[in-house]
């Protein structure tokens, strides 16, 4: 009998044409009528017990007859809507039956019962659940013989009220041979392996999968924050970068970053209870700034090499004071021998716990921050020592002439504005300041009675002034911060015609900080008082500048230096007004506000 076509026997067809009418379909017929109704093989639609459909669909498709499912302890878990139920506890015997079939090995097809021509096969088939589901087909082994003798075997194995229904269905279809069913249920059983074992390969994969793409999102975060392992990030940019990271790779509720203040590393052995530093969340933080300092204290986080774990085992314990921390990974952001920190990861998204890739990846951006707060406050501890050499020399170029007293800071100040409108690099621009600082170091070395001299110079002083470039340039040689300031030292009394000093360097072949310092000083100098002359009127200057464009100076610089005249005055008289009310100004980058914005220095 094809099952692939209408779905009813021949012998339903020709027995409905004798009697004048179609067959119906999807019902069961009287006992004793010759109309019998083969089950439909498209089981999708017709069976709602979805995670046993599959299974059954295949077995339909491959023997032709419904089976019946049932658990290993003979529970009912599937029969086919259009097929007569099994007799009550029917399973439970069919199970035991198969449990005492053990002259076949595991996985074998059983014959559960075999009186010609009835035939009950029994096979264990493995899927996802836990114990193998027992697939039992009822067949009959021959169509010839009459229809009383199947039904006596029937009623034998129980099936009392259906015997005369399943009687008639067995015997309109094909009849089996003993070895071909068993021949077709091995080859499903191992064609059910093979299923099984693609399914089982097809998880694996997905997993590696997922695990993979985990681990990229991880390296990828990792690999983001050692990017911007700049001396110009700050600590907060980094931890912002870390947090937003950690959302995406991260399986927890709530994230925070608290970020010690500057005087705090090291005080870990005081409990940093009185601390107060920068506190980043994102998500649903469970905690405030201070609770999670004590939650530090507590745990000793700070003292710890590694990545602290609370899991429920913990945190379901009566002492612990957080109800609303259910899993908790925090690690401290370690410098060398300093805690700059701590970083903690709130309760997981999943309602899992927390395991040892998480702590890993916490572990590992929380060394990062650490060691870049550690390599933040070195930089600003020789930030803080360069600039007490600075105002060293500085200090000791004011005192040998009382007359350019502030005339170092206010040319640094003047060169960075001018440097700005020419449209230098940003990264730059503490670099020209610096060279404007210490353009004349070198006049230590020069003698005071010439400094001081009120009256013209000899040939022979100016000989000897006109050293203070190649002995500044020595002085500085060898501090390997103030190398880029050493062209600008050396070149800044240059002409742009190639009539200066040292070396006689003409046009662009003069370093473009020399020739910016070059106007900045010579505009302040001819501003200022000297010994042996009072400072010249602005129309004065205005006219040796324009006049030496393109001779003494670059005409670039002069251009720009016009463009933004007005500018410039209010930089040199605020200078000098803060020197009249002894406001000193620190010659570092942190205190030139007027001359170098908080963006650019950001850029720097």
């Amino acid at each position: 009998m094809d099952f692939s076509r209408s779905g009813r026997s021949r012998l339903e067809v020709t027995m409905g044409r004798q009697l004048g009418r179609t067959p119906s379909r999807n019902r069961y017929m009287p006992h004793g009528s010759c109309c019998v109704e083969i089950p439909s093989r498209n089981l999708t639609e017709r069976s709602p017990n979805g995670p046993f459909t599959d299974l059954a669909q295949r077995l339909l498709e491959t023997f032709g007859v419904p089976f019946y499912l049932f658990s290993s302890e003979g529970d009912l878990l599937y029969h086919h809507p259009e097929w007569p139920p099994p007799p009550s506890n029917w399973g439970k015997r069919v199970a035991q039956q198969a449990e005492s079939a053990n002259t076949q090995p595991p996985q074998e097809p059983k014959l559960l019962v075999y009186e010609k021509p009835l035939l009950v096969l029994g096979m264990e088939i493995n899927t996802d659940r836990e114990s193998p589901i027992l697939a039992v087909g009822v067949f009959s082994t021959s169509r010839l013989v009459p229809t009383w003798i199947l039904k006596r075997r029937l009623l034998r194995h129980g099936f009392k009220d259906y015997a005369q229904i399943l009687c008639e269905r067995l015997l309109s279809q094909p009849a089996w041979s003993k070895d071909t069913i068993l021949r077709t249920a091995r080859l499903f059983l191992a064609h059910n392996r093979l299923l099984a074992d693609k399914h089982s390969k097809e998880k694996e994969c997905q997993a590696l999968a997922a695990e993979l793409a985990g681990t990229y999102e991880e390296i990828s975060l990792l690999h983001r924050l050692t990017q911007n392992l700049r001396i110009s990030q700050t600590d907060e940019e980094l931890a912002s970068l870390a947090l937003e990271g950690m959302l995406e790779t991260v399986p927890a509720e709530g994230l925070a970053i608290l970020l010690l203040p500057p005087e705090t590393p090291g005080g870990h052995e005081k409990g940093f209870l009185q601390a107060e530093g920068s506190f980043f969340t994102r998500g649903n933080c469970p905690v405030e700034a201070s609770q999670l300092l004590e939650l530090a204290a507590e745990l000793k986080v700070a003292e710890s090499t590694r990545p602290i774990v609370c899991n429920r085992r913990i945190t379901q314990q009566p002492a612990w004071r957080y109800p609303e921390i259910r899993e908790l990974i925090m690690a401290p952001l370690i410098g060398g021998k300093e805690c700059f920190g701590f970083l903690a990861v709130f309760n997981h998204s999943q309602g899992k716990e927390f395991g040892t890739v998480e702590a890993s990846l916490v572990g590992s951006i929380a060394a990062i921050l650490g060691s870049h707060s550690s390599n933040l406050l070195l930089y600003r501890q020789q930030e803080e020592s360069l600039a007490g050499i600075i105002r060293a020399l500085t200090a000791a170029i004011d005192a040998k002439d009382a007359y350019t007293c502030g005339h170092s800071d206010r040319v640094a100040r003047v060169a960075v504005r001018l440097a700005q409108e020419l449209g230098v690099e940003p990264r730059l621009l503490h670099t020209i300041y610096l060279a404007g600082l210490l353009h004349d170091i070198g006049k230590i070395g020069t003698s005071e009675a010439i400094l001081r001299k009120p009256g013209k110079l000899t040939d022979e002083e100016y000989e000897h002034i006109k050293q203070h470039p190649r002995i500044g340039y020595r002085i500085l040689m060898d501090l390997k911060h103030l190398s880029g300031v050493l062209p600008a030292v050396l070149h800044h009394h240059e002409r742009w015609d190639g009539g200066g000093y040292p070396a006689g360097l003409a046009g662009e072949e003069i370093p473009l900080a020399a020739r910016i310092i070059a106007v900045a000083d010579a505009f302040d100098a001819m501003g200022s008082n000297r010994a042996y002359r009072s400072r010249l009127p602005d129309e004065k200057i205005d006219a040796i500048l324009r006049e030496g464009a393109g001779k003494q100076w670059d005409p670039a610089v002069i251009e720009a230096f016009f463009r933004i005249r007005d500018e410039l005055d209010a930089i040199v008289q605020e200078e000098r007004s803060a020197r009249e009310e002894q406001q000193f100004f620190l010659p570092t980058t942190s205190t030139v506000n007027g001359a170098i914005p908080a963006a650019v220095l950001a850029a720097t």
